[in-house]
């Protein structure tokens, strides 16, 4: 197939159908691949399902590159589907408009102040919320909240939830749903702490009007949606017969799990497509935040430093496929309130099949970005649980010393890491002021991550197993855990 660009030449772009578009009731914030490949899926399908003005405009908080790529194409775009028996193509057109904050915030501002906008959605990652993982109370240092407590012309995710709300009190508006969509703990709690902690800083009576007025319900979401590589563009073009430069792919499994707590009720009938609507989405979220997303961290990080490129490869080895075993049924699961009637032994052995799905190439370095605000919502919670009631944790053990020779930069050949994280910095320099085991004990002192009484915990437990990685390597490490 002729190529320019990375996209192919003898075939028109995609752009939407020539009907009629809904109206427009929702922003998202951090358009990126996973939301195009989840929630704006079931939004769509929920406006096919049972009507109403749900229309997406998605806002990219940094780069333009996603609204540049979309917008040739009307913001229409591919979600390719890879599962064992095949890959199947869908076209998406929910998506109305995509604005960049950076070139002008004010029109993001506007947009999320109509009262046509009812709920405002968020994939920003663990740092887009300037919080402080180990507290989970907003950074005040930050130099974007700063910023934002200052000025009403924001930069950060919070500093615009609260700029908003903040003109829609003053038109008399009702405030609009947040709905948090990332990994997070008791996700909608710890955004409502951030924005209210923040409007308290410009102005008490907007955070009392939030407190008062504002929702924010919580969510679980699960999908594995890796990074896009040339043979996706390729096979949009070929499944759809259209040139797409921004597909999206995703393995067949979605859940979504959402609190039913929205502003005057108004949504999407996201029930009518399989979202489970709850009125605590906490069991489910621990569930997945542990048993998928810790395990996962878990082989990125002693997978990469085995030399497996993605966790299919990993979980192909037969040491990691009893580690990632082990992990669930001795560390994992004894430390879980499973949602009611959840089957915990078979929601870990679908776990198990999907990451070995050969169909989705989800690299063990792309997991392993920004570990330092991940770490404590996936793995040091099911560590602090174990420690409490007296059960060993090993392979939990292992998996933060391997994060930790991870953050060092340098592999186990002696080759550079490219480390992806806020704190990547800082965590090489402290890396780098120590030898052997005590490089472990320095980064346990970085307090945006340890607390004080976690590092008295763990801090033997995980020096052993940082000196069976420096020994052993870390296959070996895990090999000798079995």
């Amino acid at each position: 197939m002729s190529m320019v660009d990375g996209l192919p030449t003898n075939l028109p772009r995609l752009s939407r159908p020539n009907t009629p578009r809904p109206g427009v009731g929702m922003v998202h914030l951090g358009l990126g691949a996973f939301f195009r490949a989840h929630g704006a899926l079931y939004v769509a399908e929920a406006m096919a399902a049972s009507g109403g003005d749900w229309g997406i405009v998605g806002v990219s908080l940094q780069s333009p590159a996603t609204r540049d790529a979309l917008a040739p194409q009307s913001f229409a775009y591919t979600a390719l589907e890879r599962g064992p028996e095949g890959t199947r193509a869908q076209v998406v057109n929910v998506i109305e408009d995509c604005l960049v904050s950076r070139e002008n915030p004010e029109r993001v501002l506007a947009l999320m102040s109509d009262p046509k906008v009812r709920i405002v959605t968020l994939t920003v990652t663990e740092k887009g919320y300037c919080y402080e993982p180990s507290t989970g109370h907003l950074n005040v240092d930050h130099p974007d909240i700063i910023h934002d407590s200052r000025s009403a012309v924001p930069y950060s995710a919070p500093g615009f939830l609260v700029r908003a709300l903040a003109a829609r009190r003053r038109a008399g508006l009702r405030p609009f749903t947040v709905l948090t969509c990332d990994n997070l703990p008791e996700n909608g709690r710890l955004v409502r702490g951030v924005v209210l902690q923040l409007a308290r800083m410009i102005d008490p009576g907007l955070a009392d009007w939030i407190a008062l007025e504002g929702r924010f319900p919580a969510t679980m979401v699960d999908r594995i949606v890796p990074a896009i590589k040339p043979k996706e563009i390729e096979d949009a073009a070929s499944l759809t017969g259209y040139r797409d430069a921004a597909p999206v792919v995703h393995e067949p499994f979605r859940q979504w799990v959402v609190e039913d707590d929205f502003v005057d009720g108004l949504r999407p009938d996201l029930g009518a497509v399989g979202v489970t609507l709850v009125d605590d989405v906490t069991p489910y979220e621990q569930m997945k935040l542990r048993c998928l997303n810790g395990t996962h961290s878990a082989l990125a990080y002693l997978g990469y430093l085995a030399g497996h490129e993605t966790i299919a490869d990993t979980v192909a080895d037969p040491v990691f496929a009893r580690y990632v075993n082990q992990l669930w049924t001795h560390e994992i699961i004894p430390a879980l309130t499973p949602p009611p009637g959840a089957d915990i032994l078979a929601y870990t052995e679908a776990l198990f099949a999907r990451y070995a799905n050969p169909a989705i190439q989800h690299r063990t370095w792309q997991i392993a970005m920004d570990g330092s605000q991940k770490l404590p919502q996936r793995i040091l919670g099911t560590l602090w649980q174990n420690y409490t009631t007296g059960r060993p944790a090993p392979g939990l053990n292992l998996a933060v010393a391997g994060w930790m020779r991870y953050v060092g930069g340098i592999d186990e050949t002696g080759h550079p890491i490219q480390v992806k994280d806020p704190l990547a910095v800082y965590l090489r320099e402290q890396s780098d002021l120590a030898v052997g085991v005590d490089k472990a004990r320095r980064l346990l002192a970085v307090r945006e991550i340890f607390s004080e009484d976690l590092t008295r915990a763990l801090e033997p437990g995980i020096c052993a197993a940082y000196e069976r990685l420096m020994t052993l390597g870390a296959r070996g490490a895990v090999e000798e855990l079995s």
